[in-house]
């Protein structure tokens, strides 16, 4: 499954805020946002507008072009872990076709 983009940028965000030592309630109080929906937007639960997303890069003194790039970079390397490690399934053994060479039907063993 590919992974989601306000999950990526909810990490993203939280990322930035943690190196920095800052605690939610800072940043919530210095982007005016409440502290429980930017959790949720760290959290990937919540969608941030770009009027939000603005403020909440300026309280955390980041361009919003550069929290970009970092999440299409984590989206991108999610994506291809993603893909490297697709397990393929083979379908089912019919018990009845195991013994009938590849491409005959029950009805044309018999």
């Amino acid at each position: 499954m590919a992974a989601l983009l306000r999950e990526a940028l909810g990490g993203s965000l939280r990322r930035v805020r943690t190196d920095q030592g800052r605690t939610l309630r800072e940043v919530s109080t210095d982007a005016r946002v409440s502290l429980g929906y930017l959790s949720e937007i760290e959290r990937g639960q919540k969608e941030a507008s770009s009027e939000l997303l603005s403020a909440i890069c300026h309280a955390l003194d980041v361009e919003v072009a550069d929290l970009l790039l970092d999440v299409s970079t984590a989206m991108r390397r999610r994506t291809t872990i993603a893909e490297d490690t697709k397990v393929v399934i083979p379908p089912p053994a019919d018990s009845a076709a195991a013994g009938r060479p590849r491409g005959t039907s029950a009805l044309s063993a018999a």
